[in-house]
This record gives structure tokens, C-alpha cells and sequence, in this order.
């Protein structure tokens, strides 16, 4: 159990948390929610002890241990990767560490006896026995292959990393685990495995997460931080949501009544007040009305984007032909003969492990890549907006979002351009910023402001949902649920998959699966499951013993 008792923290004159309360306990999992900048991360920081609150204090029951998600991707690139993991428990990592020097010794004494003695007791007790085992167990459900356990981190590529790092904060059992945004940089098939593995986990979990899904899968409990407050709910994200919005419901509800009443006594003593026989009567509701108190309605700090996809033009049935594309970078086949044909009405979600294989495919449709072989075709009725994975070189100007932003404009107004501006929450002077120092949040609404104002009729997106808030996620998804036109696009993001798409590519070593089905279904699919299967089957077979193809 860990529980944060009058937790105040103030940041100059502004209060970030102000006399805060909350007991988090085992057997559950907290979703910590709230808006951007209403401080979730930092509220983290203060339960693991990184940051100190003004006032107040964090206490955590005795003898457990807190594991916590490390965000520095870089900390450990001279640790070997099996190491790291098993890091994660100190005390035990620590113990091991201790044992191989005593027994390293040449001169071992009678003294080194006794204490390796004392270690190993320590050691079997913390199972460490299966230390080794366990971390790797943990390390190959997230799709950390065995060949790489002992290399160092830092001959691993980023999202394997963010996968280690997790790993670190999973192992050894941790009696209190916090956990901010860990879905980050993880593959569909790592998220799956990561929500079973805290579905099933019996300790007590505080998460920070932007993916509704994942908090509706594995959440218990919902810590809803807004003004400066932490409000608890019982259930999921969806049941946080009806309930709040129940709450909602039913304070302006009873403030309507009670404006009735203040109305009704209003006019009685109005009416009465100077009758001299009525006096009492009067007087007596004189007293009632002060009484009466209306419920205060602060609007919550949340602020949606309104995010619309009008195409400009109907598209035809001829949309897309790709045709045998393969492309190998750095040595690796990163597609292999990929062909597909595209209908009207298609909205195809891209999946699989193989982040850069999606990524080159979208440059390539885009122009921005040459395929080693193979060919692709647009509909003549087709025109296409692209959101690229790194829109850094978007940004690489002086311009301030106005110009910026009008300068994809079709329409050279600047009133046209703010209104567009303004649904994705730049209003005013928000608008006179330079985009070279927007933050990622604000770049990605910049680019999606670049994309409605376009009147494309086939959207592209190459994981959107990075560096956004959960209502710019929500209006996004909406977005392109509603959207008449074609789109493709690759996400993280369990829901948009499964309520935006109506056909699944998923891109695999040697091949690719084509299905029009749902995301769920396909995931739940057999036959999906056996070509996976087949395809991997077909990889190994090409590779000779020594490695070589």
C-alpha cells in the first residue's frame, strides 16, 4: 500500500497539487488521468520519492518494494541487456553481484564462508534461483529475442530498449510498480502481452497512459487529477467516463431544482414582504433562501480539438495498385514483393513488428522513397495527405503557425486559416508562435491542422497518436472513424485499429497477410494465426546454420 497524505505542491504562485489524499492499495490498478500539464508525470515522481511535494508526505507500507518505469533510454547502454532486467531488483541484483566476488577470491577465508553462507540463504529465499529464467521469460514476452539478452543496450535500437527498460520494472514481483505512459514505442503484440501480464499481476500498479484501451483493459480504479485535486473512481476508463459525466448530469439537474426553489421564494417575498400578515411567512423564507446553495459546475480544464476530414473531391473506384514493392535497407529486406489493390471505401490499418517496414512503405506511396523493385499507381481521382512518423523537418522554419499553416491553404485568408487553427486549439496569440519551438503535442496539431485544411480524399498516418493528450487522441479517433474517404495508417493505439479500420495488413519477415476483417477478429483468427506461423517457419528455413542466406 503506498498513500500520499496532504500532498501540496506548488510551482511559484501556481499549485499543482493542493492538499491531496489518496490510498492506493493491493490487488488494484490505478490509471492516473487529467489533462495535459495537470501533473501526472510529476505526481509519479512524487510517490517514488524524485521529487519532494511542498507539503505533506508519501508513506508505503514497510518492507515492501517500489519499481518504477526509467525513462532514460540511454542509462544503461554498457549493461548487458539480461543484467539490466535483473537490475531491477537491487537487493538482489546486489546479492549476486556480492556472491561472484567472494567466490572469485583465491585466499577464500573463513570469514567469506560465512558470509556467502548468509548470501545464499538471502538469495534462495528471493528466488533467485530463477532470476536468470525469470528475466528472460519477461524479456521474450515482450519480443526481446534470446540472441540479444546478452548484448549490451546499447547495440539495441530504440523500441527494444523502451522493451528492456520495461522488463526492468516488471521483474522480480515488485509490491508497488509505477508505470508512465509503457505502451510508448511498444508494438501491438508487445501491448497485448504487457495488459495480460498486469491483468494477471497481484500487487498493487499506478499507470499513466494516454491508450484508452489499455486502461480499460487492465485498470480497476481510475485517479482523475483536475484543479488541482485527485478524484477516485471505481472500474475503468469507460466507467470513469460514464460516471463522470453521470455526475455531471445530475449536479446541474439538482441545481436546476434548487433554482426553482430560489425563484419560487424570490416571488413569495417580493410579493409579501410588505404585508404586514404575511410578515412571518416572509421572514421565514427570507431565511430558507440563504441557505440554499448552488453546486459549483467548474467546467473541467480538458479541452477537445475538433478534428474534421472533409475531402474536397468523391473519389473514383480506382485508388491504389501496388504491385511487387521490396525495399532493403542496411542489408535487411524490410519489404518483400508486397502487392495489394485498394477499394473506395477501404480504411486498412497497417500492423506487425516491423515499425521501419511501415514507415518505408507510406514514404515510398508519398514519393519520398524509390522501391528497389516493383511499382505502385494513384487514382486519378485521388489526392493524398501525408502524416509522416518524424515531422521534424515540417518545423525547420521561422515562420509562425499562421503563415506556416497558410501556406498549405488552397484558400489565402487568414481568417480562413484561424478557424482552422482555432478547432485545434489555437486561439488568439497561440497562433503568432514560431513552429520551430512548438512542443510535440502542438507540432502534431499543427500537422493535422495541415491535413484538413488539404481536402485530401486518402489520409495517410504513420502512428498520429504520438505526443498527444487523451481528448486530442479521442477527437482523432472520432475523426477518422467519420472520415468518407480511404485512409492508411499504422498506430499503437488498440482502439483507432479496431474502430477505424475494415481491413488489416500486417507486414511480416518473407510476406504479408491481406484480411478484411476487424482488428479483434483478426487478432482472434486461427488462420491468421497459423500463416504468422508459416511465414516465420519460412524465414528460418532461408537462413543457413552459420547465419548466412
Amino acid at each position: 500500500m503506498i498513500s500520499a497524505n496532504g500532498v501540496t505542491l506548488r510551482l511559484g504562485k501556481r499549485a499543482l497539487f493542493e492538499d491531496v489524499n489518496i490510498k492506493f492499495t493491493e490487488g488494484n490498478c490505478y490509471g492516473i488521468i487529467g489533462a495535459n500539464g495537470a501533473g501526472k508525470s510529476t505526481f509519479l515522481k512524487i510517490l517514488s520519492g524524485q521529487l519532494e511535494p511542498t507539503n505533506g508526505s508519501i508513506t508505503m507500507t514497510p518492507g515492501q518494494r517500489l519499481s518504477v518505469l526509467e525513462q532514460d533510454h540511454f542509462k544503461y547502454d554498457d549493461c548487458v541487456v539480461l543484467d539490466t532486467v535483473m537490475m531491477g531488483n537491487a537487493r538482489l541484483f546486489e546479492i549476486m553481484k556480492e556472491k561472484d566476488a567472494i567466490y572469485a577470491k583465491e585466499d577464500f577465508s573463513d570469514e567469506d564462508g560465512i558470509r556467502a553462507s548468509e548470501l545464499e540463504a538471502e538469495f534462495a529465499q528471493m528466488n533467485g534461483w530463477e532470476a536468470d529464467s525469470d528475466a528472460a521469460s519477461l524479456l521474450n514476452g515482450l519480443g526481446i529475442e534470446t540472441d540479444l539478452h546478452y548484448k549490451k543496450m546499447g547495440e539495441l535500437d530504440g523500441p527494444d530498449k523502451v522493451k528492456v527498460l520495461l522488463a526492468r520494472a516488471l521483474f522480480g514481483n515488485p509490491d508497488i510498480l509505477l508505470m508512465d505512459e509503457p505502451t510508448n514505442h511498444l508494438d501491438l503484440a508487445a501491448i497485448d502481452w504487457l495488459e495480460e501480464f498486469l491483468i494477471n499481476f497481484e500487487n498493487t500498479v499506478i499507470v499513466v497512459s494516454h491508450d484508452r484501451y489499455f486502461l480499460n483493459k487492465v485498470c480497476t480504479q481510475i485517479a482523475d487529477i483536475d484543479y488541482a485535486k485527485i478524484q477516485l473512481y471505481s472500474g475503468n476508463y469507460d466507467f470513469w467516463y460514464e460516471s463522470s459525466q453521470l455526475m455531471i448530469k445530475q449536479m446541474k439537474e439538482a441545481n436546476r431544482k434548487k433554482e426553482e426553489k430560489i425563484k419560487e421564494l424570490q416571488e413569495f417575498i417580493q410579493r409579501f414582504s410588505a404585508n404586514a400578515s404575511k410578515s412571518k411567512q416572509a421572514t421565514s423564507r427570507k431565511r430558507a433562501l440563504e441557505k440554499i446553495q448552488l453546486d459549483d459546475m467548474r467546467p473541467s480544464s480538458r479541452k477537445y480539438p475538433y478534428i474534421d476530414f472533409r475531402p474536397d473531391r468523391t473519389i473514383g473506384n480506382e485508388v491504389l495498385t501496388v504491385e511487387n514493392l521490396s525495399k532493403t535497407i542496411d542489408g535487411v529486406k524490410v519489404l518483400d514483393n508486397i502487392s495489394f489493390t485498394l477499394r473506395h471505401d477501404d480504411k486498412v490499418a497497417f500492423v506487425g513488428s516491423n515499425e521501419l517496414a511501415k514507415t518505408t512503405l507510406f514514404q515510398i506511396l508519398m514519393g519520398e522513397m524509390e522501391p528497389d523493385s516493383g511499382s505502385f499507381k494513384w487514382g486519378v481521382t485521388t489526392s493524398q495527405a501525408y502524416f509522416p512518423k518524424d515531422n521534424s523537418a515540417e518545423f525547420d522554419s521561422d515562420l509562425v503557425i499562421y503563415d506556416w499553416l497558410q501556406q498549405y491553404s488552397p484558400v489565402k485568408d487568414i481568417t480562413y486559416v484561424r478557424g482552422f487553427l482555432g478547432r485545434m486549439l489555437f486561439a488568439g496569440d497561440d497562433g503568432a508562435k514560431k513552429v520551430r519551438v512548438l512542443s510535440g503535442g502542438e507540432k502534431v496539431r499543427c500537422m493535422l491542422s495541415k491535413m484538413m485544411i488539404s481536402g485530401a480524399n486518402v489520409l495517410v498516418f504513420d502512428e498520429p497518436t504520438n505526443h498527444l493528450d487523451m481528448e486530442s487522441i479521442t477527437a482523432l479517433n472520432n475523426g477518422m472513424m467519420k472520415f468518407p474517404g480511404v485512409i492508411l495508417f499504422s498506430s499503437r493505439d488498440h482502439q483507432i485499429v479496431q474502430t477505424t479500420a475494415n481491413r488489416i495488413i500486417e507486414l511480416l519477415p518473407g510476406g504479408f497477410i491481406d484480411k478484411i476483417t476487424t482488428y479483434d477478429e483478426y487478432l482472434a483468427s486461427d488462420e491468421m494465426a497459423m500463416k504468422r506461423q508459416v511465414y516465420t517457419a519460412n524465414l528460418e528455413d532461408d537462413v543457413e546454420p552459420d547465419g548466412e542466406e
